[in-house]
């Protein structure tokens, strides 16, 4: 009985794979007209999407998520993130690379207490056309907001 439940989710999942495929290759069906503007517009773009978490522990596998949220940046700024346009602001100007948020705000020298109430954030998915399984601890939540330089990638 496994076998054809699995066989009928594998059969689903390429219908709607191919379905999806021939509608980016072939188009929609109703023809619109081509502006000056839009045909320099290129038709496929590099998908930005991404699963942002933050959670109370010292490690990724075993810290408790406290809060998740999703942000599309490609081909517009979306997801459930509070501040989606800024948020992919801050990753377009940090290139992706979750380690540079923050790099040219002054707030990366911030005061912090030393208390151990380990924050551990994650970033997963997709980021223009390349896969992205980022995470990172820090000592509490002041030390974490210190580090993203007080931006909003972080901040739901």
């Amino acid at each position: 009985m496994r076998y054809f439940r699995t066989l009928g989710a594998t059969a689903f999942a390429t219908a709607t794979g191919l379905a999806l495929l021939s509608t980016v290759f072939t188009g929609s069906a109703t023809a619109e007209p081509v502006s000056a503007d839009s045909a320099t517009t290129p038709g496929l773009y590099a998908p930005t999407a991404l699963v942002l978490t933050v959670g109370q522990g010292e490690h990724r596998g075993t810290a408790t998520i406290v809060r998740a949220v999703t942000l599309a940046c490609s081909p517009t700024p979306s997801g459930t993130h509070p501040a989606p346009v800024e948020a992919c602001r801050e990753l377009t100007e940090a290139k992706g690379d979750f380690t540079r948020l923050g790099t040219d705000a002054g707030s990366r020298h911030r005061p912090c207490t030393r208390e151990w109430e380990p924050v551990t954030v994650t970033g997963d998915g997709v980021w223009q056309g390349k896969r992205v399984r980022w995470t990172a601890t820090y000592g509490n939540g002041c030390e974490l907001r210190a580090a993203t330089g007080e931006g909003t990638v972080f901040a739901f």
